[in-house]
C-alpha cells in the first residue's frame, strides 16, 4: 500500500466538511483510508494511531492535512487533485446567476455586525480552539452550540457559568444534535413543530424521540442538546437545568421529555426536582436505569426512547400514557440453522447501542460491548465479536483518522461482511440514521453489502437475518419511505424504533437458543 499526505497551510475548514470530504476521498477506486483533518497535535497523534501518518509533518493546527492510504502512488495522485478540487470550489451564488458569493466573514464579531438579529453561534473548530471561540460568542450576547469535542473540564464548566450569569445557553461540548425554532443543528431530522420539548445529552436519543413524535402525528417546540458530559458530578447539569427552566417558561411547550444515561446521583436530584417544579408533564427517559427510582410530581419515568416519544404524545393529547409492554412487531421469522443464535449489532448511534446492551441483555443474557450497561460486560476487543455482541461503531478507537459511520459507511460493511462468516450467527442488527449531517443515500451504502453478506452465509448453507430501524422522518433530504423500500427489497426486516427492533432480533435470536437445546437433549437421548 502507498500513502501520501498534502498540507494546506493556513486553511480552515469546519469538522463536519472534512468527515464529508474524507468520506468523498474514501470512497475513490483503490483509496483504502483517507482523513481530511485540521493538524492539531491531537489529530495527528490519531492519524499516527490509525496508521495513516508517519515520520514528521511540517503542519500546525492552522493547517489542513489530508492523509491518504491507497493501492499505488497514481491513485493517490487522483484523489489529492480531487479533494484540492473540492476544498478550492468557488461558492455558488444563492441567486443562481453564477456569479461568486461574497466572501464570508471571519471571526464571530464580523458575523455578528453583519447579521446583528442573530442569537446563536454554531462552532465546530478544533478543540484546541473551540473554548476560546465559545468564550467569544457569548461575551457577544449569543447563545452557542458547540459541536466541538476534546475540551476539558474545567473549560466547559467556566464556559456554562458564565452562560448562565448571562441568561444564555451554552448546548455542549459535544453537542451534536439540537433542533431550536425549528432549524435542526448539526445532525438532526427535519420535525414537524409542536408542544413537546426536549432535553437531551445524547444526540442520536433526540433524534430517534424528535422522529418518532414526528411520526406519531405531533410535532416538537424545541429540542435542547446538553452534550455528554453535562449531567456528570463535575459539571452538575447546567444546561439541562436551563433547558428544563426555559422549556418551563415557554408557552408553545406543553410537554418536556428529558433523555440521558443515568446522571450523577446529586445531579440526578437536582434534574428532578427542578422538573418537578415546572407544573407541566415530564417524561424522563434515563437510560438503564431502573424508571421506578425517578420519582416527583407531574414526573412519567420510561425505560426506552420509543417510551419517551409514546408517553409525551399520550400526555400532549391530555391522555395517561400507557404501561403496556409493546410486543416484538409481527414479520415471517427465517428459518435459522441450530447453531445460529447470537446477535451482532453494529450501531453508528452511541445511545441506540446503549439501549440495545441493556434490551438485549434482560431478554438473552449476557450481552459484550464498547458501550455496556453493566462493567463487567465490557468487550476485550473491540475489532473481534463474542458470543452475543452490540457495537458502537461511533467509538473513539474507530474514529480515528475516519469519518463518523453515519457519514462513511466503509468500516461497518467491513464488520457486517466479517459478522456473516460467524457460523453462530443469527442476526445482524442496524441502525440506518437520516438527516442532515448522515450520509445522502445510506441504504445504497448498505443493499449491497447486505447481498453480499448473505451470498456468502448460502454457500454455508445457513440463513443470516438482517434486522433494523431508521431514524428518520419523511421530510428528511434522505426521504424515509426511499430508504425504507430499499432496505425491505434487500430483505431487510424494518422495525419502526431501535427498541423495536431489539426485541425482534431477541426474538429470533431465542428460536436459535431453543432449536441449540433441542438438538443437545436430543443428543443425550441417544
Amino acid at each position: 500500500m502507498a500513502q501520501a499526505t498534502k498540507v494546506v497551510q493556513n486553511f480552515y475548514r469546519d469538522s463536519v466538511s472534512l468527515m464529508q470530504l474524507s468520506s468523498a476521498l474514501s470512497s475513490l477506486p483503490g483509496v483504502k483510508q483517507a482523513s481530511a483533518v485540521m493538524a492539531s497535535e491531537t489529530n495527528l497523534s490519531l492519524l499516527r494511531e490509525a496508521g495513516l501518518l508517519s515520520g514528521q509533518v511540517v503542519a500546525g493546527p492552522n493547517d489542513l492535512l489530508i492523509a491518504l492510504e491507497g493501492k499505488d502512488d497514481s491513485v493517490l495522485v487522483t484523489a489529492l487533485k480531487q479533494a484540492d478540487t473540492a476544498l478550492h470550489e468557488e461558492p455558488r451564488s444563492a441567486g443562481g446567476d453564477g456569479a461568486p458569493e461574497a466572501q464570508p466573514p471571519r471571526s464571530i464579531a464580523m458575523a455578528l455586525a453583519s447579521n446583528p438579529l442573530a442569537n446563536l453561534a454554531l462552532i465546530s473548530t478544533p478543540g484546541d480552539y473551540a473554548s476560546s471561540e465559545a468564550m467569544k460568542a457569548l461575551r457577544l450576547g449569543l447563545n452557542v452550540m458547540l459541536f466541538s469535542d476534546n475540551i476539558a473540564v474545567e473549560d466547559e464548566v467556566a464556559l456554562k457559568e458564565l452562560a448562565r450569569e448571562k441568561a444564555l445557553l451554552l448546548m455542549g461540548p459535544d453537542c451534536g444534535t439540537a433542533i431550536i425554532n425549528g432549524v435542526p443543528l448539526a445532525f438532526a431530522n427535519v420535525v414537524r413543530r409542536g408542544s413537546i420539548g426536549c432535553v437531551g445529552a445524547s444526540g442520536t436519543g433526540l433524534q430517534q424521540v424528535t422522529c418518532l413524535v414526528d411520526r406519531l402525528g405531533l410535532g416538537v417546540s424545541q429540542a435542547i442538546g446538553t452534550g455528554g458530559h453535562d449531567l456528570h458530578k463535575s459539571v452538575g447539569g447546567i444546561t439541562m437545568l436551563q433547558g428544563i427552566e426555559a422549556l418551563g417558561a415557554d408557552r408553545e411547550t406543553k410537554v418536556l421529555v428529558l433523555i440521558s444515561k443515568p446522571p450523577a446521583p446529586e445531579v440526578a436530584d437536582k434534574v428532578l426536582a427542578a422538573a418537578s417544579r415546572v407544573g407541566k408533564p415530564v417524561v424522563v427517559n434515563f437510560i438503564g436505569a431502573d424508571p421506578a427510582s425517578i420519582r416527583g410530581r407531574n414526573l412519567y419515568a420510561v425505560k426506552t426512547l420509543e417510551d419517551a416519544a409514546h408517553a409525551a404524545v399520550s400526555l400532549a393529547k391530555g391522555r395517561k400514557p400507557s404501561s403496556r409492554a409493546r410486543p416484538a412487531p409481527s414479520v415471517a421469522l427465517p428459518r435459522l440453522a441450530a447453531e445460529q443464535r447470537y446477535v451482532r449489532g453494529l450501531y453508528s448511534g452511541g445511545t441506540f447501542c446503549h439501549e440495545a446492551s441493556m434490551l438485549l441483555g434482560e431478554q438473552l443474557g449476557q450481552v459484550w460491548s464498547n458501550a455496556p450497561v453493566r462493567a463487567g460486560d465490557s468487550l476485550a476487543d473491540v475489532w473481534k465479536s463474542r458470543e452475543h455482541t452490540v457495537i458502537d461503531l461511533g467509538d473513539d478507537v474507530f474514529t480515528r483518522g475516519r469519518p463518523h459511520p453515519m457519514i462513511d459507511h466503509r468500516l461497518r460493511n467491513e464488520r457486517i461482511l466479517a459478522e456473516a462468516l460467524d457460523k453462530e450467527v443469527a442476526v445482524i442488527l442496524l441502525d440506518i440514521v437520516l438527516g442532515y449531517g448522515a450520509h445522502a443515500d445510506p441504504a445504497g451504502q448498505i443493499v449491497p453489502v447486505v447481498a453480499q453478506a448473505r451470498a456468502r452465509a448460502a454457500k454455508r448453507k445457513r440463513r443470516i437475518a438482517f434486522v433494523g430501524f431508521v431514524c428518520g422522518t419523511p421530510t428528511d433530504p434522505q426521504g424515509l419511505s426511499l430508504q425504507e423500500d430499499a432496505l425491505r427489497k434487500a430483505g431487510m426486516l424494518l422495525a419502526v424504533s431501535n427498541a423495536e427492533a431489539v426485541r425482534l432480533a431477541a426474538r429470533i435470536a431465542s428460536r436459535g437458543q431453543s432449536a441449540k437445546r433441542q438438538v443437545s437433549r436430543s443428543g443425550a437421548s441417544r
